[in-house]
Formats: structure tokens, C-alpha cells, sequence
């Protein structure tokens, strides 16, 4: 049964515990919650990430501004409203997400979503530690990029063993430099001129949507990670979608103005240089590059205790020196740029799952899940999961070749032709969303009537 009281240790300097037998501390309040997702929704992938907003299609004709304005506010919303709910319900059980799945899954099926989860976030880990170094490196050049991938992998295990009270020092102090960062970059670009809002194209506009809301929703596996220390389920929910859309939107905004004044290109190189150019620019470009280290620590933290829900009484600090050690090493000899695609495939998973988890949480199960170590398993539950997932493949079967070629044939074999008013995301969430209802109280039914059997 999921508990509606706020239970825990309330001083200050709580910590997370070390494994999952000890209580979650609730010393997070809303200020706290501002200032980590907040944080969270700034990234400097964000500003090249803006080109996939712009040019949804990869090529010609560009989205009018009006447009791609549109697409990023919908698509914020929408997404980061689908991660508040997550934030619910780990403030309401005080359990981080993939704890959740126990509930949604089973127990041992939970450990499926995990080890999807695992490998995506020691591969965005990695992916942030190599784009930290790439920036500080353009800035000061004369330093070998891979004291920065070491110096970033160090920071950010150490800020994994200490995650509350990395929060609590990001609202407090660097939510302050980024906002600074943000308007002053804001204001020094919107003294070019801008075409119209009503100039160039609306093709590929859900595409667009599509691509706002995997950015929101790639958070999803790691909300309850932190709303489960909020004191209260509002505060967890506000702070969340609040702190995560306004960012975004600002983040993803600046960097459509940059790409249509001085960038031109969504080339890495070229968009960093675009900011440096700016008076003054390097710093406040420094600034967000070095306060990627908070993604990159929330990864490392999310993947320790992700790990736990298969293994619960494994300490997450010994876990996050490996991991953080892992992805470090990585990002000293992988190449990653092809991988991003893999990443982004890996996401697309969760869209459905978190249909199903909002469904099966707040009206089939009406919240009374059973998290623990013997919860039983639900294999109905993954039919609408797989439902959701063909669905967004259908529409958008991303960018890894071998498996973009093998749905595009998957289309023609059924005579399916994906309009382009089709958005994978939201469509494959309410299908996903829509089978869970009678799936889900078929599967209570069933369960219910097993149990008579089971005792005697």
C-alpha cells in the first residue's frame, strides 16, 4: 500500500540512505526542488539540441520561429507534466522509480526497466562528461581535453555520494549564476534581428514536439529518485514541473535565437563559439559548462540506486564510485557521438512504460502498490507497455540504421504511413495509457481470484 504520510528523518543535514532499508529523509522543500530541476532543464546539449527543433526533419524547409516557439512550449509541457506525475508518486511512497516498477511489474520483472535504465544513464553519464570537457577544452584550449574528462569524473562521483546536499548548495548558490548566465546570453543574442514569426515552414511540427517532449521525458526514470525526499507531495510536483519546463523553455529558446542570428549551424563547435563570441560571453558560457556536472551527478546517483532495486542492501555510495569510474573511463576512449542515437532509442521505451505506470498507479491500483521484494509479478501489464512501444516505432523508429530499416519495412508490410500530424510520443503514452485500463483490471481480477486457490 502506498503510504500517504511524509515519514523520515526532517533535519537538514539528512542524507540518502545507503541502502534500501533504511527510511528516506524529507528535507527537500519547494526552493530545493526549483533549484535541482530547475538546473536539470539547462543544458548545453540543449542549445545544439535546439537545431533538431528548428530542422525537424533534418533538411529543408526550417520551421517558421512561431512554430518551433509552439512546438517547445507544447512539448515542455506535456512532457514534463507526465514526469511530475512520477515525482507524485515516489513522494507519496517515498521510493525512487525503479522501486515503482515493482509495483507496476512485479518485482523481479521490475528488473527489465532497470537494466534498460542502467544502460542509459551510465551512457548519458558518459555522454555529459565528454561534452563538459569538449566545451571547457574550446574555452581554454591549451589544456588536453582529457584532464577535463578526468576532473569531471571525479566531481561527479563525489557529488553522487553526497546527493541531498549537492541540492541544497544548487539552490542556494548556482541556480543564481545560471539564471545570470541565461539573461545575459538571452539579451546579447536578441540584439540581432529575427525573421518573423510567421516566416518559413510548419512541416514536421510534431516531429519537433516529439523531440521537446524525449528531452523532458528522458527524466521520468529518476523523478522519484528525488521527490522522494520532498516534505511534501505539492512541493515535489510543483518543483518539478515548474523548475524543469521554465528552464527548458529558456534553454531550447536561446539556443533557436542563436541558431537563427549568429550560429547559422547546429554544429557543436560552431554554437559554443556563437555564445563565446558574445561580450563577456566566455564566462557565462563557462558558467552552464561547468554546471553540466549536476546532470552528469544526478545519472551516476540514479543509476547507484537504480541498481539497488535488484540488489537492495547494496550501498549506493560503492556503487557510484564505480559507476562514476566507469563512465569516466568511457569517456576517455569511446567515441560517442553515434551512440546519442542509441540513447535516444532507449528512451523511447520509457514513453509507454510511463503511460502505463500513470494509469495503473492513480486509477487501476488507485495507488495501493505492492513495492516489495516478493511483489508479484504482472505479466499482463506488459502488453500495453509493448502496445505503446510498436506504436512509437511505427511513427518514429529513430535514428540507429539497422533498426530505423527493419520498422520502415515493418510499415510497409502493414500499409502503414505515418501522417505527419502523428506524434509518436503522444500517441504511443495514450495508447499505452488506454490499453492499461481494461489490462489492468483484467489482471486484478485474475490475481484476486488466484489467491482463494493459492490458500488452499
Amino acid at each position: 500500500m502506498a503510504s500517504k504520510t511524509l515519514e523520515g528523518r526532517s533535519t537538514a543535514t539528512a542524507e540518502a540512505p545507503f541502502t534500501l532499508d533504511e527510511p528516506a529523509p524529507r528535507t527537500l522543500g519547494l526552493l530545493d526542488q526549483l533549484g535541482l530541476w530547475g538546473n536539470l532543464g539547462v543544458s548545453i546539449l540543449g542549445f545544439t539540441g535546439a537545431f533538431y527543433i528548428l530542422l525537424p526533419t533534418g533538411y529543408p524547409p526550417a520551421l517558421s520561429l512561431g512554430a518551433a516557439l509552439l512546438a517547445l512550449l507544447f512539448g515542455t509541457i506535456v512532457g514534463t507534466a507526465a514526469v511530475a506525475l512520477v515525482a507524485v508518486a515516489g513522494t507519496e511512497t517515498g521510493q525512487p522509480t525503479m522501486v515503482l516498477l515493482r509495483g507496476l511489474l512485479g518485482a523481479r520483472l521490475s528488473w527489465l526497466p532497470t537494466v534498460l535504465n542502467v544502460t542509459q544513464l551510465i551512457g548519458w553519464t558518459t555522454f555529459e562528461l565528454v561534452t563538459i570537457s569538449t566545451a571547457m577544452h574550446q574555452i581554454t584550449p591549451g589544456i588536453d581535453r582529457w584532464v577535463y574528462v578526468v576532473a569531471g569524473g571525479v566531481i561527479t562521483t563525489v557529488l553522487a555520494l553526497r546527493p541531498l546536499g549537492w541540492i541544497r548548495v544548487l539552490r542556494r548558490y548556482v541556480t543564481v549564476l545560471v539564471v545570470i548566465a541565461l539573461g545575459y546570453l538571452a539579451v546579447q543574442l536578441l540584439r540581432n534581428p529575427l525573421p518573423s514569426l510567421g516566416h518559413g515552414s510548419w512541416h514536421g511540427f510534431w516531429i519537433a514536439v516529439d523531440t521537446v517532449i524525449a528531452a523532458a521525458v528522458s527524466f521520468a526514470p529518476m523523478a522519484a529518485d528525488y521527490s522522494r525526499h520532498s516534505n511534501s507531495v505539492r512541493n515535489g510536483a510543483l518543483g518539478t514541473f515548474v523548475g524543469y519546463s521554465v528552464t527548458q523553455i529558456a534553454c531550447y529558446g536561446i539556443g533557436l535565437v542563436a541558431l537563427l542570428t549568429v550560429a547559422k549551424s547546429g554544429d557543436q563547435t560552431q554554437m559554443f563559439n556563437a555564445f563565446m563570441a558574445v561580450p563577456v560571453g566566455t564566462l557565462a558560457f563557462a558558467v552552464l559548462a561547468v554546471r553540466e556536472l549536476d546532470q552528469s551527478f544526478v545519472d551516476t546517483y540514479s543509476s547507484a540506486i537504480s541498481i539497488q532495486n535488484i540488489r537492495p542492501r547494496w550501498d549506493r555510495r560503492v556503487l557510484a564510485l564505480l559507476l562514476g569510474t566507469l563512465a569516466t573511463v568511457f569517456a576517455l576512449v569511446l567515441t560517442v557521438s553515434a551512440y546519442e542515437n542509441f540513447l535516444v532509442l532507449l528512451g523511447a521505451v520509457f514513453v509507454p512504460l510511463l503511460g502505463v505506470l500513470v494509469v495503473d498507479y492513480f486509477v487501476v491500483s488507485r495507488r495501493a502498490w505492492d513495492l516489495s521484494e516478493t511483489a508479484r509479478t504482472r505479466w499482463l501489464i506488459l502488453l500495453p507497455w509493448l502496445a505503446g512501444f510498436v506504436v512509437y516505432q511505427l511513427i518514429n523508429p529513430g535514428y540507429v540504421v539497422w533498426w530505423q530499416t527493419m520498422w520502415l519495412h515493418i510499415d510497409s508490410w502493414v500499409g502503414f504511413t505515418p501522417a505527419t500530424w502523428m506524434s509518436a510520443s503522444i500517441l504511443s503514452f495514450l495508447v499505452a495509457a488506454l490499453v492499461t485500463l481494461p489490462v489492468g483490471v483484467l489482471e486484478k481480477r485474475l490475481a484476486a481470484g488466484a489467491q482463494p486457490a493459492r490458500a488452499r
